[in-house]
């Protein structure tokens, strides 16, 4: 079931019984967050660093019996909990920010504002049947709306295998797209170590593109 709440807790849908994501509108100042979260990393640039907190509060929100303190980091860069007492993953972009968590399942998230400038480095991560599937599945006159998707899709697969060290053309293929009214599902199908099918899901808001894959 999806829910559009009003700002800030901007979107939040319960996947099944063992995973729920949210997307938050940030517009509050840092003691908002942080007389509820931390972050132990130093983050300088102030916007970046109510990002994280945003995302940080967003997971406690999710699963209030967060183990912020237990989070260590992998060496692809990516939080994870020991024993993987918990999957999530973060993600954010401009005043916005999105986690996911689940109990049993690896999760991957990623939030897009969308732009024209994504179609200018669109041949960086699509393949030449991505790049097909582009001209036979049109949004928009300008399908800068699908190319977002498809971006943000990878991206949410990226955080999804969690390990680095992956072609976003190669190895993250998006195969099929099925969209509904407000969303929909894309198809894909991760090829390194292993070969698996996946199914992303998809939401646009205005000029926000969420995407997200369980499995």
């Amino acid at each position: 079931m999806y829910y559009i709440l009003i700002m800030p807790l901007f979107f939040q849908h319960t996947i099944n019984e063992s995973s729920r994501l949210a997307v938050w509108h940030i517009t509050e100042t840092e003691d908002f967050f942080t007389n509820e979260v931390t972050l132990k990393n130093t983050v300088t640039h102030s916007h970046k660093r109510l990002q994280h907190l945003a995302g940080r509060y967003l997971l406690k929100y999710l699963q209030p019996d967060f183990p912020f303190d237990s989070i260590q980091i992998g060496s692809s860069k990516k939080p994870v909990l020991p024993e993987n007492q918990f999957h999530f993953s973060i993600s954010h972009c401009g005043d916005y920010a999105a986690a996911i968590i689940s109990s049993k399942k690896l999760v991957g998230i990623d939030v897009e504002l969308i732009t024209p400038k994504i179609e200018k480095v669109k041949d960086k991560f699509l393949n030449l049947e991505e790049l097909e599937l582009l001209q036979k599945t049109k949004f928009s006159e300008s399908n800068i709306e699908l190319i977002t998707l498809l971006w943000s899709a990878k991206e949410a697969l990226y955080k999804w295998y969690g390990k680095g060290s992956i072609s976003f053309k190669k190895n993250l293929p998006i195969k099929q797209i099925h969209p509904t009214e407000d969303g929909g599902t894309l198809k894909a199908q991760f090829s390194k170590e292993f070969v698996q099918d996946l199914d992303i899901e998809y939401r646009f808001f205005d000029s926000l593109c969420l995407a997200w894959v369980e499995g």
